[in-house]
């Protein structure tokens, strides 16, 4: 994601923090494209009116982000407006787009739960948290 005229001029003292880190090596080792093509078979597709729904790259890694930071739905929806680290993790633009609210990250969840395709079943993401990696 690029950053905006604010970021780039008012943060040249910007420090990278753990949380980043943390991220960016998730980024880098977690199979993304593997672990959506185990979702995608079960995941609601865009048919007819209505908002499309929220893209599974996205889901999944707003999920991710829940389980590794122990974070509710509404916890983790706040925390995505206040952090611009998980906003980037997850592919959020605030200037285009709004964070999926907490019912469109509580539906994930169970469509993951009802299909038995959490953490365990997903490859890839086992036992991973910030305490494993970030020492």
């Amino acid at each position: 994601m690029q950053q905006t005229f604010a970021e780039a001029s008012f943060e040249q003292y910007r420090k990278s923090t753990r949380r980043e880190r943390f991220l960016d090596e998730m980024n880098r080792v977690v199979p993304w494209a593997e672990l959506v093509a185990v979702i995608e078979p079960v995941y609601p597709k865009a048919d007819g009116p209505g908002r499309p729904p929220v893209g599974i790259d996205r889901m999944l890694r707003l999920h991710c982000l829940q389980q590794w930071f122990n974070l509710s739905d509404p916890a983790v929806e706040e925390a995505l407006y206040d952090s611009r680290a998980m906003r980037q993790f997850v592919g959020i633009d605030l200037g285009r787009e709004p964070v999926p609210d907490e019912t469109t990250i509580c539906k994930f969840r169970h469509l993951l739960e009802a299909h038995e395709l959490g953490n365990s079943s997903l490859p890839g993401l086992g036992s991973i948290s910030p305490r494993t990696v970030c020492r």
